[in-house]
């Protein structure tokens, strides 16, 4: 038997955190989770750190950190950290085998870069890594020799797909979409969406950011930058298609014509386990669609008038620079504030083209640059949806 692979697992207590935490639970006798960090969520963390005893554990704030160790009993052992700094730590942590990134927005950025920078393999779930700063984590995991693995279904699914294909058989990759809760909604009834409409996903059961994200379709957006940097795909080869059944997770097109597909039911474990064992798959025993019950698999183009957002993105994408990192900031506030109910969902796409047309973009950008296009954008979101809340 192997040894155990030791996991740091950022954003434990998120949908994929949760999901990978199972996986340790289904085989105790591969996987051991040896650092944990959260987000809010403490008394959620404070069990699983009773439950898996982590080297580490890393909490957003000071405060948050006190009150964990008032939650936790008196025999763990686990060290206790907060903040930025935290999380570098628990990225980098030397008894970590491989990190699991499945926190939510830019936050996601420096600790995957400290995971990179210490030799430790990705399971890549935060997105808005790639998004911010692709081409600069890309090349740095590749000079480093560290492999990421990504975790999100659509490319999990291309990466299955590709395989030992050389990349310059790869013609296109084709990213499917759900469309979410809004795919038929007529256009003039978006001004009446509610947050609980939006937050009523049809397949996935995921965090209220990605959900939202989902409805607006910027999370396909998000996840387009994405496959544009994880597999070096000039944009113009990379297309959305609308699948409403959520069963084909991404599609490869090859030089000669053919297409590869990856079918599965919509549980985030599937791609999870795929990342943790690869090249091996575990048997999660999550069971097969059943097709003969779904009767056909439909697939349509995306509607770009009734979800600008991902129009948002293609545009960021093409011009590339400091500009995506503006897109997911703005988009991070924003989706923030609807989720405050500050914002109605159709303020969503409009704060965030303000915000885009109001930077000017810096071409091949260092960290220190696109953490300052970041922290503007930010600023600039609050200040108009400040302006349109009064």
């Amino acid at each position: 038997m192997n040894a155990k692979k030791n996991l740091a697992v950022l954003g434990a207590t998120g949908s994929i955190g949760c999901s990978t935490l199972d996986i340790v639970r289904q085989f105790p006798e591969r996987y051991r989770a040896v650092s944990l960090t959260a987000g809010r969520n403490v008394a959620l963390l404070a069990r699983q750190i009773a439950e898996f005893r982590p080297a580490l554990a890393v909490v957003i704030d000071e405060s948050d950190r006190d009150r964990l160790r008032q939650l936790l009993p008196d025999d763990v052992k686990t060290e206790l950290l907060w903040g930025e700094s935290g999380m570098i730590a628990a990225a980098s942590l030397p008894d970590a085998d491989m990190v699991v990134t499945g926190v939510v927005g830019a936050a996601g950025l420096m600790p995957t870069l400290a995971a990179i920078d210490a030799g430790k393999p990705i399971a890549l779930a935060n997105k808005e890594t790639l998004v911010m700063a692709g081409e600069t984590v890309m090349a740095r995991a590749a000079a480093a020799g560290v492999p990421i693995l990504p975790v999100d279904s659509e490319h999990s699914a291309i990466y299955q797909c590709i395989g030992q294909h050389p990349r310059r058989e790869v013609a296109r990759l084709f990213l499917t979409a759900s469309g979410g809760p809004f795919r038929t909604l007529a256009p003039d009834r978006f001004g009446a969406i509610r947050l609980e409409d939006a937050l009523n996903h049809p397949n996935w059961s995921m965090g209220a950011k990605i959900t939202i994200d989902s409805a607006t379709l910027m999370n396909k957006g998000l996840e387009f930058i994405e496959a544009r940097h994880l597999f070096d795909m000039a944009p113009e080869k990379i297309e959305v298609i609308v699948h409403p059944q959520s069963i084909v997770h991404s599609m490869v097109g090859f030089v000669d014509g053919s297409v590869l597909a990856q079918l599965g039911i919509p549980d985030m474990k599937g791609p999870i386990g795929y990342a943790l064992a690869y090249p091996e798959r575990l048997p999660l025993e999550l069971g097969f669609p059943d097709f003969t019950a779904l009767a056909q698999l439909t697939f349509e183009p995306p509607d770009l008038e009734r979800f600008p957002c991902l129009g948002l993105a293609f545009e960021a994408c093409t011009q590339g620079g400091t500009l995506p990192a503006v897109l997911n900031a703005a988009n991070e506030v924003a989706v923030s504030a609807f989720l405050e109910r500050r914002i109605a969902f159709t303020d969503i796409h409009r704060v965030i083209r303000q915000t885009m047309e109001r930077h000017t973009p810096q071409s091949q950008p260092s960290i220190e640059q696109i953490c300052e296009a970041d922290r503007e954008a930010r600023k600039m979101t609050s200040d108009e949806i400040r302006r349109c809340s009064a």
